[in-house]
């Protein structure tokens, strides 16, 4: 076996060139002088014999030849990534820090036992967690800012395990107008009526899921607030079935007798973000999820 002409240092560097839009740039973002990257880019281009990268005004871009070669390059170059980062969790055993991003329809008591269950298990690894509604748990994925995620939709690209089904249920304070119809009630009839809705925690692409384009909303951060303004009368809401079991039962909210879609259901997902080089303290936060979640498909 020869050996290798080039080295993927030098393709890092042609892909920072490219990326970052000049060999200034490329420099910044690899701590290097500005010689050492045009150095490493002439080089590669001598060993391969073939122009990689030609120049348009003062910008640097790829010929035809290295578009094609730096497309092939990139995924060996993630492949290497992979590689030093098994090696560097390996190295260091359990994480000094593990990031939970908790989708907020998860039931809160579930996620104490196994807030609880982690603590016990990896006593020196430091636990971040954040809730997050609709979008946002995936782009915590997509944006990589987290290492366990429970998501109600898995981003292309990702795999998920489902963990369980949420019912939601509309609900609203007893003497609200909508139960004094006392009658089957339609989505007409909830239009005209003021609905309180949780804030979607993504910036990105932030979606109304639940909301039933009422005339008046209210927009919140959190679904214990939703529940409180229900109980004070001053909106309905969908929200999940375990949360409002209290006050059904206290009879401080009912249920509304929708003529049909009484029950929603949300799916929910456990993403490991950095499977393949996951530690043990993220595959524990795995196993304990899994080891929660009695309800199943039915």
């Amino acid at each position: 076996m020869s050996l290798s002409r080039t080295t993927l240092e030098q393709w890092a560097v042609l892909a920072a060139v490219i990326d970052r839009g000049g060999f200034a740039q490329a420099a910044g973002h690899l701590h290097r002088s500005q010689s050492a990257v045009s150095y490493a880019v002439s080089h590669l281009q001598e060993s391969l014999g073939t122009a990689l990268l030609t120049l348009q005004g003062r910008r640097a871009v790829l010929t035809p030849h290295g578009e094609t070669l730096l497309r092939r390059a990139r995924p060996l170059l993630a492949e290497l990534a992979t590689l030093e980062g098994l090696a560097d969790s390996l190295h260091r055993g359990w994480e000094p820090q593990l990031k939970l991003v908790v989708d907020l329809a998860y039931p809160r008591e579930r996620l104490l036992r196994i807030i609880s269950e982690l603590g016990a298990a990896c006593p020196h690894t430091q636990l971040q967690l954040a809730d997050a509604v609709l979008s946002g748990s995936e782009e915590a994925i997509v944006g990589e800012t987290a290492d366990v995620v429970v998501t109600s939709r898995v981003p292309s690209g990702y795999l998920g395990d489902f963990l369980l089904d949420v019912p939601f249920i509309a609900i609203a304070h007893p003497e609200h107008p909508l139960l004094r119809l006392q009658r089957p009630l339609s989505a007409s009839d909830l239009a005209h009526h003021t609905q309180v809705v949780v804030r979607d925690s993504g910036l990105r692409q932030p979606r109304d899921e639940g909301w039933l384009g009422a005339e008046r909303r209210f927009t919140v951060s959190s679904m214990e607030a939703s529940l409180a303004i229900v109980t004070a009368g001053l909106a309905f809401a969908w929200l999940p079935e375990h949360l409002v079991a209290p006050a059904l039962a206290a009879g401080t909210a009912r249920a509304l007798p929708l003529d049909h879609g009484a029950t929603r259901h949300v799916a929910l997902y456990l993403v490991l973000v950095h499977a393949s080089i996951a530690g043990p303290a993220a595959r524990e936060a795995a196993q304990s999820f899994a080891r929660h979640t009695p309800i199943t498909r039915g």
